[in-house]
């Protein structure tokens, strides 16, 4: 069947903080507002055991704060649709096309909001333990290592917040770090240090993930003197790190040296009408905040763009 093409004013395409955050200015604002995500609603700060820097939350829950998120942007006026997956992109000054699995959309402008995906483990052994034994998830994974020894790979709030979920299923649990301190908050850091069974091994990465049929240890290098050592553990949850989801659009807007999306201070991409949110942006800081931050922006300027179009 031939698929139907709707018209609208704005596409978001991604559903984390960002985009949520543009969808409510932008339906607002009275404006026709779809968000696409063909992943879950929330973003990665759905994965968050804890979330205590949102102005207004001392403390909340990743998925409750998504989950408010979410409501909120319905209660808006937006549309959400999930798990309905973008086939195709095209983008240009004059004409805005994307096609997904169940229908073709002509919108007038389109913020991309589409966040970031895990770094994985740069080992020959990744794809081999990936999901049985190497891990990104503490939340969806850390239960099934109660009683065993863990090795947590980073030092940044990711990693030290996976690490304190971690400790109360571990047995023992070392983190390996590149650098010989941890970047993470200090509340953070004062969290974890309170925990009896953590042990820190600097100045360190992995080279190879060891074992047949499951993860029986780790081989580090000491990345200083270059003497390698082994570890037994009995599974790896990996925070080094984030990559920029642009593989959708990469060859129509322009990105900086690391994948990253260029824009201006008010979220313009080098397409008019095309607009970039969150994560995915090349900026300095990437924090929930200045996501939502980011969405705001963008929805009030698309605003105004769609407005002078419909003269």
């Amino acid at each position: 069947m031939e698929k139907q093409t709707v018209s609208l004013d704005l596409i978001i395409i991604g559903a984390g903080p960002a985009g949520l955050a543009a969808a409510v200015y932008a339906s607002r604002s009275k404006l026709d507002t779809l968000v696409l995500e063909n992943k879950i609603v929330g973003g990665q700060v759905r994965d968050s055991y804890r979330v205590d820097n949102y102005p207004g939350f001392s403390y909340i829950t990743g998925a409750d704060l998504s989950n408010n998120f979410q409501q909120h942007a319905l209660d808006s006026g937006a549309k959400i649709d999930e798990f309905d997956n973008i086939i195709s992109l095209k983008l240009s000054s004059d004409e805005k096309i994307v096609e997904t699995s169940k229908k073709i959309y002509k919108p007038l402008a389109i913020i991309l909001a589409t966040g970031s995906n895990n770094r994985l483990l740069p080992v020959p052994e990744e794809t081999k333990f990936h999901g049985n034994g190497v891990h990104y998830c503490e939340l969806c994974d850390g239960a099934l290592y109660e009683g065993k020894d863990l090795i947590v790979v980073g030092g940044g709030n990711s990693a030290i917040e996976g690490a304190i979920v971690l400790s109360k299923f571990a047995k023992n649990l070392t983190i390996v770090h590149q650098f010989n301190y941890l970047q993470a908050n200090k509340t953070n850091e004062e969290e974890l240090s309170t925990k009896p069974n953590i042990k820190y091994i600097w100045n360190s990465e992995i080279r190879h993930v060891l074992g047949e049929n499951s993860v029986e240890g780790v081989q580090i290098e000491n990345v200083k003197t270059g003497e390698l050592s082994e570890i037994k553990t009995d599974g790896v949850f990996v925070y080094i790190g984030r990559i920029a989801n642009t593989e959708l659009f990469k060859n129509y807007i322009k990105l900086d040296n690391w994948g990253h999306v260029l824009t201006n201070e008010n979220m313009e991409t080098n397409i008019k009408g095309v607009y970039a949110a969150g994560d995915l942006r090349s900026k300095t800081i990437r924090q929930l905040t200045t996501a939502v931050s980011d969405g705001t922006i963008s929805a009030l300027t698309a605003e105004k763009y769609i407005m002078e179009k419909k003269v």
